[in-house]
């Protein structure tokens, strides 16, 4: 059974889709042991509380910079001995230190199709703001591995999601997280504490 490790900073949608895959028995060989958030307020934590889920705070204003905050979370994830790390909304592009210390370990999920719309800067309402200002057809979420470039890493699953020609940002923020996201998020991270991904040349290969 592996230990994953969520990592918040929000409202923690994503989390509550992993933890509801997990009580219905969707992800296989693996159990969420612990949450991590980046901000003390964070309504995911109330999330993790009422499940039974262990939560810590690791404040990114309590540091200097990201290279001492990074220093700290990945002493966090060693103590928690994860097996998988997973952002869920998680806000704070970690240190190298973290991600070559857990090479193919760590998962994020973006809300567009990678490579489009993705990249610094690149997250919350204003992936689909930009999505609708180009007037794409089809947007959707991708999960992949974390590296030190942000939202560059293996793909591991994506997922389209129509856009409709009446859609806010908000509405297409909305079916993105329903249709793509809370789908494929718990799909990946069961495939991972499954041992069916297999990277190879910067690819992943579901076996």
């Amino acid at each position: 059974m592996k230990n994953i490790v969520v990592l918040v900073s929000g409202g923690g949608t994503n989390l509550q889709a992993l933890i509801d895959a997990q009580e219905s028995g969707l992800i296989r060989n693996g159990k969420i042991t612990c949450v991590i958030s980046s901000k003390a307020d964070a309504y995911a934590l109330e999330r993790a509380k009422k499940h039974g889920i262990k939560t810590r705070i690791l404040i990114r204003k309590d540091y200097p910079d990201v290279t001492e905050y990074s220093r700290d979370m990945l002493k966090a994830l060693e103590e928690e001995k994860a097996d998988l790390v997973v952002y869920a909304g998680f806000m704070t592009i970690l240190d190298e230190l973290v991600t070559k210390a857990m090479p193919n370990k760590m998962m994020n999920v973006h809300p567009a199709l990678i490579p489009s719309f993705c990249g610094k800067g690149y997250y919350g309402l204003r992936v689909h703001e930009e999505a609708l200002a180009k007037g794409v057809k089809l947007t959707g979420a991708t999960v992949h591995f974390v590296t030190e470039v942000c939202d560059g890493g293996p793909i591991i699953l994506q997922k389209a999601v129509e856009v409709h020609d009446d859609d806010t940002p908000e509405i297409l923020q909305r079916r993105v997280m329903e249709q793509a996201e809370w789908k494929i998020l718990p799909q990946a991270v069961s495939l991972f504490c499954e041992d069916r991904l297999e990277v190879k040349d910067n690819k992943v290969y579901v076996r």
